[in-house]
């Protein structure tokens, strides 16, 4: 795996190239996440593609407390990964808040993304009401965690709150989180103003919109998501919630792989 890193105006973000035979697919992790949450999901995929993950602006080890945190701003990110890396077309997998700007980089930049994988993503605005949900969450994180073994149970025990747990950082009085709170409300904020079915009905790639049994995305969302693209495939992982990625990454690289495989039997 080769670290490179990719500078866009006062921001630096933090990219890993694991390698692989196969075409280029770039990862985008959710709020609050890091690059190596995908790295259970990128073993599992061996060397058919070339994996890059990127640690998203005010995530990990990119540039914690950027000036803009809009989402047009982390859609220009995705492009200047893709670009100075030399990967496009890419197949574009984002979870949640990545799945979202992975959407709108499909939409905006369609000679960039070849194949679009949305995980528990859609294009309705999230609420004041769940922004203000999740900043209480973050509030109640009792940081620093005294150990790993603390902040796995407190983050949800198991492999979600394993991986979660290990993209902490280590200080002298213990495990801090390696992102901002009041970044992260900042940045979810910018996806209150406005739906995004403009961006989702522009989107001409094959697109798969994967989904958790207990998935976030409502069943009115998902209607309109059919009605407005029924082009799009739509698939659920059962026995999973919203980090899927997490808690099944066999299965959802099974459903990557046959989602590529049929793109290429078609043309």
């Amino acid at each position: 795996m080769t670290e490179r890193t990719v500078t866009r105006d006062d921001v630096t973000l933090a990219c890993h190239d694991r390698g692989g035979d196969g075409p280029p697919l770039l990862l985008l992790h959710g709020l609050a996440g890091y690059g190596g949450e995908w790295d259970a999901f990128a073993r599992q995929l061996g060397s058919r593609f070339r994996v890059v993950t990127v640690d998203q602006r005010g995530h990990g080890a990119s540039t914690r407390r950027p000036a803009d945190v809009s989402r047009a701003a982390h859609v220009a990110d995705v492009v200047a990964v893709i670009e100075q890396l030399d990967l496009g077309p890419v197949t574009l997998l984002g979870q949640s808040y990545g799945g979202h700007a992975a959407m709108l980089v499909a939409a905006a930049h369609p000679g960039l993304v070849e194949r679009l994988v949305m995980v528990e993503a859609g294009p309705a605005c999230t609420t004041p009401e769940t922004v203000a949900d999740i900043g209480a969450w973050f509030d109640s994180w009792p940081t620093p965690f005294a150990s790993v073994s603390a902040a796995v149970e407190f983050l949800g025990g198991g492999p979600v709150g394993e991986v979660w747990a290990a993209g902490l950082e280590e200080r002298a009085d213990g495990r801090h989180p390696r992102f901002d709170p009041d970044v992260m409300v900042a940045a979810l904020t910018d996806n209150t103003h406005r739906p995004w079915w403009p961006e989702w009905g522009r989107i001409a790639c094959p697109t798969l919109v994967v989904l958790a049994q207990s998935t976030i995305i409502d069943d009115e969302q998902l209607d309109r998501m059919r009605r407005d693209r029924p082009d799009s495939v739509l698939v659920g992982i059962p026995g999973t919630t919203h980090d899927l990625h997490l808690e099944r990454p066999e299965a959802l690289a099974e459903l990557l792989e046959a989602f590529c495989a049929a793109g290429a039997a078609h043309r």
